[in-house]
C-alpha cells in the first residue's frame, strides 16, 4: 500500500523569470506557434503548487524528434507521452533533481483545442472573480486530503474546471485530429 501524498499549495504567485518563454522558443527554434505561461501559477490571486505550467505548441506534436531532443539538451526530462489525449507531451525540470526550477512544459499541435481551452480558462479567470474564488477554495479544500497520486488531486478539480469553461465559452469540440 502506498503512503498517502499531501498536495502542497502555495499563496504566493511564482512567475515567470525575463525571457524565461523565449529561452523555450529559441530552444525550439522555429517548431513553435506559441509559448505561454498557464495554469495557476500565472493567475494572481491563485494557490498554486510551485510549479510553473508553460505551453508549447509545436507544428505536430508527435514528431517528438523535431523538438524533444533540444528541450533535453535545454535540461528538460520528456515524462508524459499522451498519444491518445491531443498527442500531449509533457517535459519537466525539478529543484530536487537540480535544476533551477520546477517547470512543467506541456506540448500540443498547434491549434489543439484543449491548448485553446487553457488560455481560455486562464484569461477568464484573470476577470472573472466569482469563478477564482470559486477554484481557489475548491483547490484549498482539496488540498487539505491525501491523494494517492497527484493526479487524484487534479481529477477532483475537474467538474469545477468544466463549470468554469462552459460559462467561458470554452469549445466542446474536441482537436480536429482525435
Amino acid at each position: 500500500m502506498s503512503t498517502p501524498m499531501k498536495v502542497t499549495v502555495v499563496p504566493d504567485r511564482i512567475q515567470l523569470r525575463p525571457g524565461e518563454s523565449a529561452d523555450v522558443e529559441l530552444t525550439v527554434q522555429n517548431a513553435s506557434q506559441v509559448v505561454e505561461h498557464f495554469g495557476s501559477t500565472s493567475v494572481p490571486g491563485l494557490p498554486a503548487k510551485p510549479i510553473i505550467d508553460i505551453m508549447l505548441e509545436v507544428p505536430d506534436s508527435s514528431a517528438e524528434d523535431a523538438y524533444v531532443p533540444a528541450l533535453e539538451a535545454a535540461g528538460y526530462h520528456l515524462q508524459i507521452r499522451e498519444p491518445e489525449w491531443h498527442e500531449h507531451r509533457c517535459l519537466y525540470k525539478r529543484v530536487e533533481r537540480g535544476d533551477d526550477r520546477s517547470v512543467n512544459l506541456h506540448v500540443y499541435t498547434a491549434g489543439c483545442a484543449e491548448a485553446v481551452q487553457n488560455l481560455l480558462f486562464r484569461d477568464w479567470l484573470r476577470t472573472h472573480p466569482n469563478d477564482l474564488a470559486l477554484y481557489r477554495d475548491t483547490k484549498r479544500e482539496l488540498a487539505k486530503q491525501d491523494w494517492k497520486f497527484v493526479q487524484n488531486y487534479a481529477d477532483a478539480k475537474t467538474p469545477v474546471i468544466t463549470d468554469i469553461k462552459s460559462r467561458a465559452g470554452a469549445p466542446e469540440t474536441p482537436c480536429v485530429r482525435f
